[in-house]
């Protein structure tokens, strides 16, 4: 049970890390240079697309690090889930206090409806995430050494 809990940890948190590079390093450059404001209508579909799937991929992949750490507790290597479960705990954070509100309201606006200063909150929302990203990706990395036998 041990190994499965262990592999399906990996897989769950290694594909979300994925995306969210997808996200921080192609997806949104190709917003970015997208003509007019073609740009700000893929932002808020991928907001509202990627907004409802990402908290269950985040909580799945913070519960999943603390079945790891359970599973693992007599073991020296415990101590990696507990830091990939603090990192994916403290990525969850920083999504619900920061990135998220940005992301409430991003997901609505239109060429039209956008206000004035619609890039510099998209520009923060990115800053925001790749510090997200940072965490992710270091908390994928204690999780994997978590799991190696």
């Amino acid at each position: 049970m041990s190994t499965a809990i262990c592999v399906l940890a990996l897989v769950v948190a290694g594909t979300m890390v994925g995306v969210e590079l997808c996200v921080g390093f192609i997806v949104n450059a190709i917003f970015e240079r997208l003509p007019d404001n073609a740009g700000l209508l893929g932002r808020a579909d991928g907001a509202r697309v990627l907004g409802a799937v990402m908290p269950f991929w985040y909580v799945a992949s913070l519960g999943l690090s603390v079945a790891v750490a359970v599973t693992q507790w007599n073991e020296p290597r415990a101590g990696w889930a507990i830091v990939a479960a603090v990192l994916f705990a403290a990525s969850v954070l920083l999504s619900v206090l920061v990135l998220v509100p940005i992301n409430n309201r991003s997901k609505s606006w239109t060429p039209q409806s956008a206000p004035e200063d619609w890039r510099e909150q998209l520009h923060r929302w990115d800053g925001w995430h790749y510090l997200r990203m940072v965490m992710i990706v270091a908390g994928l990395v204690a999780l994997a050494t978590a799991t190696v036998r």
